[in-house]
């Protein structure tokens, strides 16, 4: 384990009262066990967006270095009706053969 070292924060009372109420209860053994599994979690949070961002970003990269030819937007407009009638028409052919 890290060597510690003493901090001084100031909490509103709401705080302070949780903080309080987690080593009351016993769920911790100090208030300086409760802040450090905060700061853990806010840690945790931290990295994961930073992977989401990430994620993200290499996704639009990947999109605008795309090489395949764009699509008209009343052409992608049409794709999608012709997807979902299809679709449509294959769920309605199915039910009738279920009924029979």
């Amino acid at each position: 384990m890290e060597a510690a070292e003493k901090l001084s924060v100031t909490v509103t009372p709401a705080m302070a009262r949780m903080i309080r109420e987690r080593v009351e209860d016993g769920s911790f053994g100090s208030a300086s066990e409760v802040i450090r599994a905060a700061l853990r979690a806010f840690q945790r949070e931290e990295e994961e967006h930073a992977e989401r961002m990430a994620s993200i970003r290499a996704r639009v990269k990947a999109s605008i270095e795309d090489t395949r030819p764009a699509v008209p937007l009343n052409e992608a407009i049409d794709r999608v009706k012709n997807r979902i009638s299809q679709l449509a028409r294959d769920n309605d052919d199915s039910a009738s053969r279920r009924r029979s």
